[in-house]
């Protein structure tokens, strides 16, 4: 079954008036043409209640059948990610959690109930004086209670208890790890962000290390940026910085929603705590993101040009996401609602023309690489086209032959370079100063590369 046709066809069916308008004002043409929108004065939101998404509320029947035959990995691949963060001990809780998942209401239960086994597997470990077990179940109980946040779009009582479990069980993870961790709040506009501080294993004190700033997907979370071993920026002997801006994960709790000027602001007071660190080498500041991370890098980037380097991978490039917010899965709608403070879905089609990188690529100096599947579902691959060819500075972009928004679906990825080694590689390359080549990068299915200049 193709699902994402199958929602977009039952979309079509039931708005087939807003579909019609859809067509006739593409978002991406509204969300370049200056207008009042980009102007409004966005920060006074006080949400009540969750969001309302038309597509969502008259096609759940759809949505739960998608996942019925589909499983939990129908809009993306949750359980992969969440193994590549916890390894194998995470892999019989997510064969667990596809057996059990078969509507949207059941995935955050279904999280709940592995959180609540894998921290009791935590306490018993503790308790009898096994540090490791203890703290490899203390992480995944904490990535857990973060899941079991995923589908809650308001914040109430449940979302902010959930949090709390996701709080206290990664400060015990951090307790025990075996490098150093550490809570850090960043100042933001009388209040402030969170963020994570690793420093890699075997840290020697008064050595400068590279640091590498971490951006989530929508869907992510700054709690398993970092993974529980293996991880490939700590075995390079990075430091990482699992950074949540305005709107994510754990912002909106405290009353702090997207806002694209706001991530500009935020990039600056993040490198000024950079440099400020005795661990840090400040001219090595380099920056990852995925999904929507990897537009608010772009922000970031053109903002301060302390940070030296970027690379991405799955990319959302659109200007005001038509594709991801109104052909795509009604979820990522709502869930994008909610991180922006709004509950009126007009409204929010108003804001979301801000969501826009006009203005912010052209700025970006430092050097950027992005890697992305040639069919990627949420984000037309003419957008990151657009994207690239508008960064100011030097860019390398890699297109994986048949590849989706994760580049899964295609052979590209084990015959040709494997997107993320690549980009640890490519990182470091850039922050060690060795010059590189501005090009286009196409992958094939039989891992042959075909190369060509970028303007």
């Amino acid at each position: 079954m193709d699902r994402r046709s199958f929602l977009q066809s039952g979309s079509m069916a039931a708005v087939a008036g807003a579909a019609v308008a859809t067509v006739s004002a593409p978002a991406d043409a509204a969300a370049t043409k200056p207008d009042a929108t980009h102007h409004r004065d966005w920060s006074q939101r006080a949400p009540k209640g969750e969001p309302i998404v038309k597509r969502f509320d008259e096609q759940r029947w759809v949505l739960d059948n998608i996942i019925q035959a589909n499983g939990v990995d129908w809009d993306q691949s949750h359980t992969a990610v969440a193994i590549h963060a916890g390894g194998p001990a995470a892999v019989p809780d997510m064969k667990e959690l596809r057996e059990r998942v078969k509507r949207l209401v059941d995935i955050g239960p279904v999280f709940e109930t592995l959180a609540k086994k894998r921290e009791a597997m935590a306490k018993d470990a503790e308790r009898s004086g096994s540090k490791t077990a203890a703290r490899d179940n203390y992480y995944l109980a904490a990535n857990y209670w973060a899941s079991a946040m995923w589908t809650i779009d308001e914040v109430n009582y449940k979302l902010k208890a959930l949090n709390d479990r996701k709080r206290e069980t990664f400060d015990k993870y951090a307790s025990l790890a075996d490098h150093h961790i550490e809570w850090v709040e960043l100042p933001y506009r009388g209040t402030t962000l969170p963020a994570i501080f690793h420093l890699p294993p075997g840290y020697q004190s008064g050595a400068k290390v590279p640091v590498i700033v971490a951006v989530s997907g929508m869907d992510g979370f700054k709690e398993r940026s970092v993974a529980l071993s293996n991880d490939a920026w700590m075995e390079r002997g990075y430091a990482v910085l699992a950074f949540e801006g305005p709107g994510y994960w754990e912002p909106p709790l405290r009353g702090i929603y997207v806002d694209v000027p706001g991530w500009a602001e935020a990039a600056s007071t993040l490198a000024d705590w950079l440099v400020s660190r005795p661990e840090v080498a400040a001219d090595k500041i380099g920056m990852t993101g995925v999904s929507y991370g990897s537009f608010f890098t772009a922000i970031m980037m053109a903002a301060d040009a302390r940070y030296k380097a970027c690379a991405v991978i799955g990319t959302c490039y659109e200007p005001g996401g038509e594709t991801i917010f109104n052909r795509a899965s009604p979820t990522f709608k709502k869930r994008f609602m909610f991180m922006s403070g709004i509950t009126d879905e007009r409204e929010f089609d108003e804001f979301r023309k801000t969501i826009d990188w006009n203005g912010y690529a052209q700025k970006v100096k430092g050097a950027y690489m992005v890697a992305c599947g040639e069919y990627d579902q949420l984000c037309p691959l003419e957008h990151t086209e657009a994207f690239m060819k508008a960064l100011g500075g030097p860019k390398q972009l890699i297109v994986y032959e048949g590849g989706n928004h994760s580049i899964a679906l295609t052979t590209a990825t084990q015959n040709g370079p494997e997107p993320r080694a690549y980009q640890a590689e490519w990182m470091a390359a850039r922050l060690g100063g060795k010059p590189f080549v501005t090009e286009r990068w196409f992958v094939q299915s039989n891992g042959n590369v075909r190369k060509e200049a970028m303007a």
